[in-house]
């Protein structure tokens, strides 16, 4: 989650890195499905909505979907979101409370990295907590927060385990390596 920035789309939340901007190839849905394969299962990735950005750094709609899912390659940290998560996201992005809900996001081709304690980072500084995951799906919002007590805070040394980031922040949430 390098430099975010948010862009609503269909009342949905996209997280838009700033490496997307001024991409100047055209994607379709068809070369977008490529790039995420391997994202998340192929039955959420093959259904769901398919977002990218523009030049302008706007999200478009390649193909709406039919399973709840949007999944996108904003940058270099693709992702499927369900809506609860979706919901869970925008909030953030706006400085809002996040909803009563609870989300659920994909992130099986890992992150390109983002601090772990400031929900607003832009970039690794010395004491931002910066971690860089591999493959690793996350649990969001309210339904989460009971699971948060059982797992430490800090980043594991042992990469596989659980652990809570952003803590401290209405943003905190379950990340859940995969390997």
């Amino acid at each position: 989650m390098t430099c975010p920035k948010l862009y609503a789309t269909a009342g949905a939340f996209i997280l838009l890195a700033s490496s997307a901007l001024g991409q100047t190839t055209e994607e379709t849905a068809e070369s977008l499905m490529d790039r995420l394969d391997g994202v998340a299962p192929p039955a959420v990735l093959q259904n769901s909505t398919l977002l990218s950005p523009t030049e302008s750094g706007e999200m478009q709609v390649l193909r709406e979907g039919t399973n709840g899912w949007t999944c996108m390659y904003p940058g270099t940290n693709p992702m499927c979101a369900d809506g609860g998560a979706m919901s869970f996201l925008q909030s953030w992005m706006k400085n809002e409370d996040p909803p009563d809900t609870l989300g659920f996001v994909y992130m099986l081709l890992g992150d390109e990295g983002a601090s772990n304690t400031d929900p607003y980072a832009e970039g690794e500084t010395a004491d931002n907590n910066w971690v860089v995951t591999g493959p690793h799906v996350m649990l969001l919002g309210s339904g989460a927060q009971p699971l948060l007590e059982s797992y430490p805070t800090d980043v594991p040394k042992d990469a596989g385990q659980p652990w809570v980031m952003w803590p401290g922040t209405p943003y905190a949430h379950l990340m859940l390596p995969t390997h």
